[in-house]
């Protein structure tokens, strides 16, 4: 896959990703990166992003990573995802993923996604390994 394939599809998200407002920043085989802005809808009752919100974020930027990465015929979807969360992001912030490859085998792929707030400050890491199907098989 060429780089104007990869961007294409990296740049081309489902409507989940656009439902929570997710904007895919930058995309190369070994470094993506996307932004949200936390909302008043993405956030727990403590006025912090919400775990599962960045969690989304986490696993849509690593299923897109394993895509941009995939030979042709093969497609991917989470087989384990593991999350940290280390600070909270409030609303009215913006949470930006970072997430590069820790594993890109021909089963298997893992990614590592961190999730940072405005200030910088990593505010979770997300580890999650990616099963490579072969649907012509399935």
């Amino acid at each position: 896959m060429d780089r104007d394939e990869q961007e294409r599809i990296a740049f081309d998200q489902p409507a989940f990703a656009h439902l929570l407002g997710f904007r895919m920043i930058s995309v190369q085989k070994d470094e993506l990166v996307a932004e949200m802005e936390v909302t008043p809808e993405l956030a727990n009752r403590n006025g912090v992003m919400h775990g599962g919100a960045i969690m989304a974020l986490a696993d849509n930027i690593g299923g897109t990573a394993t895509i941009i990465n995939l030979p042709p015929g093969k497609s991917t979807t989470t087989l384990e995802s593991k999350t940290n969360f280390l600070r909270p992001i409030r609303v009215g912030d913006k949470a930006t993923a970072r997430c590069v490859p820790l594993h890109r085998g021909r089963t298997t792929m893992v990614w590592q996604t961190t999730i940072s707030r405005g200030d910088g400050k990593p505010a979770a890491i997300v580890t999650q390994t990616q099963v490579v199907i072969d649907w012509r098989k399935a």
